[in-house]
């Protein structure tokens, strides 16, 4: 059998979602995955960017990784979307791309799939869970299958979230991931694997 693909498509300013986004292409690799990991294009204007040394430096870093495109989408079994939260929702970057889908989505190429999502925010009420929500309401229209986590492994219960996987940065926007998001990361990745290949 040939093996599940996914694609982790994602947007990160100073780099949590993109550390987020890499711990999951691994796993969902391990978990013999075929991964296309793939940033949405930067929208944000240049002053925006070098007003926030983290920012301007993760765009330096990673301004020619791969970017995505909606051939990574209807390519893919299974999807991961990953976005910081801005006031409780995805980021305009991510929200442009997904709004390019159009096409694909009127002929039906986007549904059947296993889709879920992970996010961050500097403090723990911070809209992680609205922000995965409000994805999650694009996948619906999509016709695509939600694999949230929910309460399937016990690890969740010491990362706590249901709806995906989130991490708090702080007050700095510099907390590293801890060891109960990086467990619940690998958990995401095998599960969305799996179902991602049942589904196909």
């Amino acid at each position: 059998m040939a093996d599940v693909k996914l694609a982790i498509i994602y947007y990160s300013s100073t780099g949590t979602i993109h550390s987020m986004a890499q711990r999951l292409s691994e796993s969902a690799e391990k978990a013999g995955a075929e991964v296309r990991l793939r940033q949405v294009t930067e929208l944000a204007p240049a002053e925006a960017i070098a007003s926030n040394e983290a920012w301007s430096q993760h765009f330096d870093r990673t301004k020619d990784e791969p970017k995505a495109t909606a051939d990574d989408v209807v390519w893919a079994d299974a999807v991961l979307f990953g976005s910081p939260t801005r006031y409780g929702n995805v980021t305009s970057q991510l929200k442009q791309f997904i709004d390019t889908l159009g096409p694909q989505w009127s002929q039906g190429l986007l549904a059947n799939k296993a889709y879920a999502g992970f996010t961050a925010s500097m403090t723990a009420h911070g809209g992680q869970e609205s922000t995965l929500l409000a994805l999650y309401n694009t996948i619906y229209h999509f016709g695509g299958v939600v694999v949230a986590p929910g309460y399937t492994d016990p690890l969740k219960f010491a990362d706590g979230n249901p709806y995906g996987v989130s991490h708090v940065t702080g007050g700095n926007n510099d907390a590293p991931l801890g060891d109960a998001q990086l467990a619940a990361l690998d958990h995401l990745a095998r599960r969305i694997v799996t179902i991602g290949g049942k589904l196909r």
